[in-house]
């Protein structure tokens, strides 16, 4: 299985040592093609802008599963999102809530989008393999 991982990446990095944590995790599931999200040094200097979207479409072309971790607001997450449901990949959004934050509605009204909420990296792989383990019953969709 092909897993698309998406969190924050210049809309704020205050999660990367949470992402990395978090795409060990989907190692047990498969291929992580966006690894980079999770290092500390995401490694992006050296690409255009034009680039890493051609990149990352192309990643979303090809991907079986979306997850994405959206408790930092990103504009490219969201992006991501909406181009996966456009191509009717399956997608899990990750989200901690807090007192003064909030999910968007766009997404937490979404009936094509699983959302689940969660306080600590403990309780995401029964989240992880509940979504994952559904998506690799899946018959292969044309595509």
């Amino acid at each position: 299985m092909k897993i698309y991982f998406a969190g924050s990446i210049r809309g704020g990095r205050q999660d990367a040592t949470l992402y990395s944590e978090i795409i060990k995790l989907l190692h047990t599931y498969g291929d992580v093609l966006t690894e980079h999200v999770g290092k500390s040094n995401v490694g992006e200097d050296d690409l255009t802008d034009e680039a890493i979207y051609e990149r990352d479409m192309a990643w979303l072309e090809e991907t079986d599963a979306v997850v994405a971790e959206v408790t930092v607001p990103s504009h490219g997450v969201g992006y991501e999102i909406a181009r996966a449901e456009s191509l009717g990949k399956p997608i899990l959004c990750l989200f901690r809530p807090k007192a003064d934050q909030h999910l968007s509605a766009l997404i937490a009204g979404n009936p094509t989008i699983r959302c689940e909420r969660y306080q600590r990296l403990g309780q995401l792989d029964a989240i992880l393999a509940a979504f994952l383990r559904r998506q690799d019953r899946r018959p292969e969709h044309p595509g």
